[in-house]
């Protein structure tokens, strides 16, 4: 059976935040799919439209409108979307919101300062996870 592509979903407000990620990307000569929605509502939207699997969503928590925690709860209701891949990717190193991100199933809490310089760590760890990590099927047996 023939790899399919991993689209990135980035749900993420900071403009800036956005063009460093997907600079790192062309730096690293990473050609996948990219997308982006600047807040929660925005990124059920996207998704909810129809994008083809697999696909992992890196999400920051503070954003306005809907707030990385509160799409996290809505996504997981959604029996179509519930089973998709989360990595937070956010400023807040708070315990509380680490804790209310990882009782929402994400794969992964990643600190934006920890990241590296143009975001190396988190596009080397991304890379390495779509290549090597075996995602569920498209429909249930």
């Amino acid at each position: 059976m023939p790899e399919k592509t991993v689209t990135l979903v980035l749900i993420e407000d900071d403009h800036i935040d956005v063009e460093a990620i997907k600079r790192g990307f062309k730096k690293y000569k990473i050609a996948n799919p990219f997308l982006v929605a600047h807040d929660g509502i925005s990124g059920l939207e996207l998704l909810r439209k129809g994008i083809q699997r697999p696909f992992i969503i890196l999400l920051d928590l503070n954003m306005p409108r809907m707030n990385g925690i509160e799409f996290l709860k809505e996504l997981r209701k959604d029996q179509g979307l519930k089973n998709s891949i989360v990595f937070v990717l956010t400023t807040s190193n708070d315990d509380r919101d680490r804790w209310a991100a990882y009782e929402q199933n994400i794969a992964g809490y990643l600190l934006k300062s920890q990241a590296g310089k143009d975001f190396q760590h988190l596009i080397q760890m991304l890379d390495m996870y779509w290549r090597y990590v075996q995602f569920p099927p498209e429909a249930a047996p």
